[in-house]
């Protein structure tokens, strides 16, 4: 048994090794392996052909729901599916707008991802963020993460619905936001109170495994779906799927400052919280995708991210966003 452990071990390191980190190998929807980054920024070589076997899914029951407001901006307060008090004894401002932001694969309540944007919400407006944390079900093997996304979104969903029903917001006040994983995870939650989210923004929603997935993020999600693909046909989806879908930089790799499919997929949640901080962020609407990828797009103006609970638009745009735009979130 021993030698079976030590033999696996070795053709993995040995699979490792072969599988450039850079991800120039992978082919969307044949390859099997591919480079994913985990909560630590490390890249985990992933094996998309994995079988779960024993690796059952997690459950939805498990999500928790992090409140933060200007009153406490880093310390939550934990808001309870069904319990009234939990709600009535914490900050939620039931006037203000709601922003529920849902982290990807490996992350949890405590991710870079999760404190970017939440601070730039809040530096935007003053309202109610929400951290949903996933992790029990998010963390493992990504097949696992995968298959756990239709049970945390449909649970998301009916948080969504009870809080709406108790009175604690209104439809046209709340904005689902998803990294990743998490993008897909709030097109589920979406779809699931009928697509009647005032806005859906799905950040570099993840590839791997999601071409044909029904569970994918789409505009049945919400009145308004906006997706931003920063790392399109590696980490992240490059086909369109929103009402509006923006391809920054192209939308793949290297976006600038990166040398990784890891930091141009993270650059989605970077461009849309400096779109909160700052509305600047004007796409022009393209032919098509490949017009889209090649940024020779020079239709209509629509802006990218931002705070606008009212915004609508369709179809693909394409902009460039430098590197030094970034410093603003320092």
């Amino acid at each position: 048994m021993k030698c079976f452990v030590v033999f696996v071990a070795l053709i993995a390191c040995c699979v490792g090794g072969a599988i450039p980190k850079d991800n120039s190998h992978y082919v969307e929807g044949e390859s099997q392996y591919i480079w994913m980054t985990n909560d630590d920024g490390e890249s985990v070589l992933v094996d998309l052909w994995e079988k779960l076997g024993v690796f059952m899914p997690g459950s939805g029951a498990d999500n928790q729901y992090l409140l933060f407001t200007r009153e406490n901006p880093t310390e939550y307060q934990l808001l309870v599916h069904g319990d009234v008090a939990s709600v009535q004894n914490s900050n939620l401002d039931a006037s203000k707008n709601t922003k529920f932001i849902v982290h990807g694969w490996g992350n949890s309540k405590n991710s870079r991802c999760q404190a970017v944007l939440r601070d730039a919400f809040l530096a935007a407006e003053d309202c109610n963020v929400i951290v949903v944390d996933w992790s029990k079900t998010a963390a493992g093997r990504y097949v696992r993460a995968v298959a756990g996304v239709p049970s945390a979104g449909v649970y998301l969903g009916e948080f969504l619905e009870w809080f709406v029903d108790a009175g604690f917001a209104d439809w046209s006040q709340i904005h689902l936001v998803g990294y990743s994983l998490g993008a897909h995870l709030v097109g589920t939650a979406g779809r699931r109170v009928g697509g009647r989210p005032a806005r859906v923004t799905g950040l570099d929603a993840a590839g791997p495994l999601w071409r044909f997935n029904p569970a994918a993020l789409n505009k049945e999600s919400g009145r308004y779906v906006e997706a931003i693909h920063t790392d399109g046909g590696l980490q992240g989806m490059l086909k369109p799927i929103a009402h509006a879908d923006f391809y920054p930089n192209g939308g793949i790799s290297y976006q600038p400052g990166c040398d990784s499919s890891a930091c141009s997929h993270l650059r989605s949640y970077e461009f849309f919280a400096l779109s909160l901080r700052e509305d600047r962020f004007v796409g022009s609407r393209c032919n098509g995708l490949i017009s889209a990828v090649r940024q020779r797009c020079s239709g209509e103006p629509l802006n990218m991210g931002n705070n606008d609970m009212n915004k609508f638009g369709t179809g693909l745009y394409s902009l460039s966003i430098s590197e030094e735009e970034l410093s603003a979130l320092d």
